[in-house]
């Protein structure tokens, strides 16, 4: 007799838990359409790889700040950006690679125009 008391007893602890289960996914689906979609901020970015801040060298850079020079020389300067999947620089910039990032800057004054996720590459 005891054992089937235990027998019964685990039997609808089992069932109540099942039941549980189901009751809380319906929940969630119902609960599903009446999220809001997120507002994109000011700090997010529109596109997808877009970033719009990012470190390199121990510094933090965000869109309009200024490089350092090193940056800004042939040698850092991507010339096949197409095969990296970017978009082609404006008149009067250039794409380089920062702290694992491509970067956009303008050749006059070395500030940040765009920045892109190195993930792209890999897109």
């Amino acid at each position: 007799m005891r054992n089937t008391t235990k027998i019964l007893f685990s039997g609808a602890l089992i069932g109540a838990l099942a039941f549980t289960s189901v009751a809380q996914a319906e929940g969630e689906q119902q609960a599903a359409p009446a999220e809001t979609v997120p507002q994109p901020s000011a700090q997010q970015p529109k596109e997808p790889y877009e970033v719009t801040e990012f470190f390199s060298d121990a510094q933090r850079y965000t869109i309009g700040s200024a490089v350092p020079e090193k940056y800004r020389t042939k040698t850092y300067e991507i010339t096949e950006w197409q095969k990296r999947h970017l978009p082609a620089p404006d008149a009067d910039s250039h794409w380089t690679y920062m702290g694992g990032n491509y970067v956009l800057i303008s050749n006059v004054d070395g500030k940040i125009i765009k920045a892109k996720s190195g993930d792209i590459f890999f897109h």
